[in-house]
This record gives structure tokens, C-alpha cells and sequence, in this order.
């Protein structure tokens, strides 16, 4: 028996004061509304209506049952309703997971004009330089960044593509010179590395096709703040996402290398469960940043592209009075 279809039916039939009544609202049959009201006192045990030719009423167990019935399937409403938002409104806790540099210098700065878009989705933000266990974890979503990314039982998107930089710090460059050439990088310098790199060397596009350089450096870490601050101490020679180093080359802290060689492209993936049902706080966070990003990362630097972008309002603003 569907004890809950078995409730939805007698609650009508009370409702509406008759079986035929009853059974025209749910589109049944009046035998088959007969029927789960005679299978649900069956259940019960007990008489929940007294049935006359003129009328039907309600035993004393019938009202009291009809009143549990009522409050029960007004909340399964409630929770079939709250459950079907999720796809249509951008609401609740999006559980996010993200590298640290990525968090610190990217989602930092997007996360804001997110909130002021969806004011209804809380954030929970986990930064850290290990790829979760999305599922096992209860994670929402979650930012990859890799050359390539293996074949996943998740739902996989590429949201942007950052750009690679070879730099150095002038103190660096004044005691061992500039490199001329990526062979002569790959023979005598000293190029820091980070744990991350799918093999322990930068390949790079140069006219006489692919060099690889080895990365053997006296600093390997896990940590792209860490490189960068080694880099920019004059310890060594560092590759580096744009956006991570863009500061710092405008300052001239950091000194670009072979800007004309282009280096392989770190692909940012979002990892998200199941595309059946997306949430819509997903959809919409998902579908943000790669509006977002484009921007940023073709500036290098999110704070500089936000900057640039409020300057241009304000300047179309001054225009249009």
C-alpha cells in the first residue's frame, strides 16, 4: 500500500465531502478512490468514516487522523518544493573547494561581486593545494588547474585558461646573467620548482621546436606563494601562473623571460557531481566565473582587471550626464 498516496486520497475525500467529488480532483476512478480508503482503514484498524447515502463524516479517529494528515502532507509539500528550488534558485551553501593561490589572488576579489549578484548563496570557500574527494567530502564544486585533466567520474568544465610565465629577479639576473636562449636556461640556471608540475620540467615552444628545461633549483615546494617569494629574492629562476607574478612584474620585482616562447597553457577546470539536477547555486557560480575570468585573466591580475573595470563605468558614467 502507498501509505502516502493512501492519506493524499482520504484527506480528499474529506475535503470535498465525497467520493466522486474526490475522485474527479485526483483524476481517479471512484472504485479505486473507494479502494485506498477502505486499504487504509484496513491498515489502521480502525472505521476513519461514517458513510451514508446523503453523506460522509468523520469518525473520532478519522479527525483525529485527518488532522495528522493534513500537517504531514503540507510539509511533504514544503519539502518537495524546497527540494525543486534548488535547480531554479540560487540559494543555500555552496560548499567550494579551490588551490590556495587561486583562492587568494582569483576568488578573493570575484566572490564579492558573486554575493552582490546571488545575496541568497553563503560561500564556504576551502583553499588548499590537494585535489578532494568531492563526493566523499560534501564538496559543491571544485576549481582544478592542469595542463590536461584524466578521465573523471565527475562532470568536468574548463572555465579559463591561464598563461604561464618565465621570470626572475633583476639581484638574480645581475649575478648570473640574462639567458639568451631556453637551451642555454635549460644548461646553467638555477630554476625553482613546484611540486605540482605533471613532470619536473617546463617544456617550451621555441623556434627550433620543444626544450624541455629541468627544474633543479635548491627550492621545491608545494607552494606557489612560497616560489614566487624565493623568485623574487633572487634565489632562482620560476615558472609561474600570470596571475600569481602579475604584481610583481609591474613593480619590477620580477623580470620576464622569453616572453615570445609560449609555454604550455594551465587549463581552470570546475569539477562539479552531476549536470542531471544541477543545483542552481552551481549553475550560476560555474557560468560566473568564466564570464568573470575572461577579464582577469587576460589582464594577468584580477584586482588590476576589477580596478580597469570600475574606472570604465565611472567613465561612461561621466560621459552619459
Amino acid at each position: 500500500m502507498d501509505r502516502l498516496l493512501s492519506m493524499q486520497v482520504f484527506a480528499k475525500v474529506v475535503d470535498t465531502g465525497s467520493f466522486s467529488r474526490a475522485a474527479e480532483a485526483l483524476d481517479m476512478s471512484a472504485a479505486l478512490v473507494s479502494r485506498y480508503v477502505a486499504d487504509l482503514e484496513a491498515h489502521l484498524r480502525t472505521r476513519l468514516l461514517h458513510r451514508t447515502t446523503r453523506k460522509l463524516s468523520l469518525t473520532e479517529s478519522g479527525a483525529a487522523y485527518y488532522d495528522k494528515c493534513v500537517k504531514i502532507l503540507a510539509q511533504v509539500d514544503e519539502a518537495e518544493k524546497l527540494a525543486s528550488s534548488a535547480t531554479t534558485r540560487a540559494e543555500g551553501t555552496l560548499r567550494l573547494h579551490a588551490p590556495v593561490a587561486f583562492a587568494e589572488r582569483m576568488l578573493a576579489y570575484l566572490i564579492p561581486r558573486y554575493s552582490a549578484r546571488y545575496p541568497q548563496v553563503r560561500i564556504d570557500l576551502a583553499a588548499t593545494d590537494r585535489v578532494p574527494d568531492l563526493l566523499a567530502e560534501g564538496f559543491d564544486l571544485g576549481l582544478v588547474i592542469r595542463t590536461e585533466l584524466a578521465d573523471s567520474a565527475l562532470v568536468v568544465r574548463r572555465i579559463g585558461t591561464i598563461h604561464g610565465v618565465i621570470c626572475a629577479a633583476p639581484a638574480y639576473l645581475e649575478r648570473h646573467g640574462v639567458p639568451a636562449t631556453p637551451e642555454e636556461l635549460a644548461q646553467r640556471h638555477i630554476c625553482l620548482s613546484l611540486v605540482q608540475l605533471e613532470r619536473e620540467e617546463w617544456v617550451l615552444d621555441a623556434p627550433g621546436g620543444h626544450t624541455p628545461i629541468r627544474a633543479r633549483g635548491m627550492l621545491r615546494t608545494n607552494s606557489l606563494e612560497a616560489l614566487r617569494v624565493a623568485g623574487c629574492a633572487g634565489m632562482g629562476i620560476v615558472f609561474q601562473p600570470s596571475y600569481v607574478v602579475a604584481e610583481d612584474l609591474r613593480a619590477g620585482r620580477l623580470v620576464q623571460l622569453f616572453p615570445g616562447y609560449p609555454l604550455p597553457e594551465l587549463n581552470v577546470y570546475a569539477l562539479y557531481p552531476s549536470r542531471r539536477y544541477l543545483p542552481a547555486k552551481v549553475k550560476t557560480f560555474v557560468d560566473f566565473l568564466q564570464e568573470e575570468m575572461a577579464t582577469c585573466l587576460a589582464l594577468g591580475n584580477c584586482a588590476e582587471a576589477l580596478k580597469n573595470a570600475e574606472l570604465h563605468r565611472e567613465e561612461q558614467a561621466t560621459i552619459g550626464k
